[in-house]
């Protein structure tokens, strides 16, 4: 706690500081939230959404989305090592399968582990923004949308441009990145690579990651557009204690594939965009790396997908209306060739209230060839009181079949079940939000009960983990945040953002008796984050940024992280990076124990 109450007075301080500044705002409230359908600016959502800037990307002390999205408030980032070469992501205390990770709206579930969510074939430098949109997102983005949705965002650019980023650090760190535009007439083309390895923070705990990211796009007239992508990211890396504490020697080796082709068709009042992709996602597995023959296991998943999604105004409001068909199909030598089919159908309609209120409200429909239709209605209301301050509620069902690591695998540690049934939630919020002058606060509290939930479980540490259901959870919380941004005023010291918040989440789960949980009670209890980037002179930036967390039954740490740009923004700048500052000793996932302090500095070629 005196660690908490440090976090705290430090946050105070900057507060005092950033209200002797100049209040030249830099306004995010009219930032499209990049949903498949209905589109509402971020100031105008009626429900718990966070965005991260390409100013929060750029300066955060980090090498990896996942280290960004660790100072998202409510988001709950595990990380087997530094980077985020392997790491889990969850919201509002719902485990790592529960949370759907997307790239520009497509979906990047695996069917085989959520392990494999993080696995973003998108190098930070070529990222533009991240949102964030927390509870059931079932209606918005389907099935996997279970606690909450992360869309990773790139944009094409209408200016060439080359950006170069290098860096080395403890561990035998070193990586490059590269991103560039060529527009040509009306096609915009993005490439972007990077490269990082590293001999690893402690024994087996090497990586290497590559990434390769292209996407063009076509304005054929004013009405119809083409844009594709094509992806690639390959990851290897030495895996102490990631699963299992029992074999230290676990290596593991994962490559993700994606590509999309997709039309716009934009008309007067009415947008449709239709869009087919393609995932695959091969990984390998040996229980002892320099013996394969011990224990070895080789997944190949394959995702085919066709999407339609558009929206058309009339005097009643809004409509939204979407169409899916997916297949995902799996070659294991674990868990068995198997393949299953979904079609989903959404439907919603934003509807103003009057000057003030407005009613947002819809139903997905989906049908797995495994569990037939299962129907996901939600709804939002929000209302303007004032032109700072805004109310809002909301409720929503979310749904989530197993993987097929639930239900089939088999292992030295873990064995599935093929007798699970879908976990299924009822969930609730109501919020307020209050913006002005830069300023952006936010209380919310959410509840989330839970059918059937996915838990591993053991009776005892001699036998392995394996999933079943629980009959009923429950899932209670609150959210507070405040957040401030300015644009440059040619201040000679200028807090230039300020981040403040506490998230609280209880989770009712009881253990029966002799039986040990896996993951439920160990979600999020306490998150307290902070972070303040002061701008020195012209050309120099520090961002301090700290994070309390508590986990339940799981002892709490603090984490004192620091950056400091030189000419971010100019041709040549340079930079340097702390983590961990404080020495601190903890664990994120599995026995995986995290570096102390450790440093890393690089530099940046911006050429335009």
């Amino acid at each position: 706690m005196q660690k908490l109450g440090l976090l705290i007075s430090f946050l105070a301080f900057s507060a005092a500081a950033f209200a002797q500044t100049d209040t030249t705002t830099q306004d995010l409230g009219e930032v499209l939230i990049q949903e498949n359908r209905i589109q509402i600016p971020f100031s105008k959502q009626s429900r718990n959404i966070s965005l991260v800037s390409k100013l929060q990307l750029e300066t955060t002390p980090a090498r990896s989305l996942a280290e960004v999205l660790s100072f998202v408030p409510g988001v709950d980032i595990r990380q087997r090592g530094v980077t985020g070469v392997q790491s889990d992501v969850s919201i509002r205390g719902g485990s790592f399968e529960q949370t759907l990770m997307l790239l520009n709206g497509i979906k990047l579930s695996d069917p085989q582990t959520g392990h494999h969510m993080m696995n973003i074939p998108v190098p930070l430098v070529n990222i533009d923004r991240v949102e964030v949109l927390k509870g059931p997102a079932s209606r918005v983005f389907g099935q996997n949308a279970y606690a909450g949705a992360i869309n990773v965002i790139t944009e094409l650019s209408d200016k060439s441009y080359a950006r170069v980023q290098g860096y080395a650090g403890d561990f035998g760190m070193k990586g490059i990145n590269f991103a560039g535009s060529l527009p040509i007439g009306n096609y915009k083309q993005n490439l972007a690579i990077s490269y990082d390895d590293s001999n690893g923070h402690w024994y087996n705990s090497d990586y290497q990651v590559s990434n390769i990211f292209y996407e063009g796009g076509l304005n054929m007239n004013e009405k119809n557009e083409l844009k594709g992508m094509v992806a690639y990211t390959d990851r290897s890396f030495g895996a102490n204690g990631f699963y299992s504490s029992s074999f230290p020697d676990q290596w593991e080796s994962v490559q993700t594939t994606l590509a999309s082709l997709s039309h716009t068709l934009t008309q007067n009042n009415f947008y449709l965009n239709t869009r087919a992709y393609f995932r695959r996602n091969t990984d390998e597995y040996v229980l002892r790396r320099n013996e394969p023959s011990f224990y070895q296991n080789f997944h190949t998943t394959d995702v085919f997908a066709l999407e339609a999604n558009g929206k058309f105004d009339t005097k009643l409001g809004t409509t939204g209306f979407g169409l899916e068909t997916r297949k995902e199909a799996i070659e294991s030598t674990n868990l068995g060739n198997r393949a299953r089919v979904l079609t989903g159908i959404f439907l919603e309609q934003l509807v103003n209230l009057g000057s003030k209120a407005d009613l947002r409200a819809g139903v997905y429909s989906n049908y797995y060839s495994e569990y037939g239709w299962k129907h996901f209605p939600g709804a939002e209301f929000g209302f303007q009181a004032t032109t700072d301050l805004r109310l809002y509620s909301g409720y929503g069902i979310s749904y989530r079949i197993p993987t097929y690591n639930d239900l089939y695998y088999v292992g030295p540690t873990n064995i599935g079940n093929d007798q699970l049934q879908p976990e299924q939630a009822q969930n609730f919020e109501i919020g307020v939000k209050w913006s002005k002058s830069g300023l952006f606060a936010e209380l919310v509290y959410f509840s989330r009960s839970t059918d059937n939930l996915i838990e591993w479980t053991r009776p005892d540490a001699d036998t392995p983990w394996q999933p079943q259901n629980f009959s009923e959870v429950k899932f209670n919380g609150i959210e507070a945040s405040l957040n401030y941004r300015v644009s440059p005023n040619g201040q000679v010291v200028q807090v230039k953002e300020l981040n403040l918040s506490y998230n609280y989440i209880n989770a009712d789960l009881i253990n029966q008796p002799g039986i040990e949980t896996r993951y439920a009670l160990t979600a999020l209890n306490n998150q307290a984050i902070g972070g303040v980037l002061v701008g020195i002179g012209q050309k120099l930036e520090w961002n301090t940024k700290m994070r309390y967390v508590e986990r339940m039954n799981q002892d709490p740490y603090f984490l004192l992280d620091m950056r400091v740009d030189y000419n971010r923004t100019g041709k040549i700048g340079v930079f340097t990076e702390a983590s961990n500052i404080t020495n601190e000793d903890y664990v994120e996932a599995g026995t995986v124990q995290m570096p102390g302090r450790w440093f890393r500095a690089g530099f940046m070629l911006n050429f335009e």
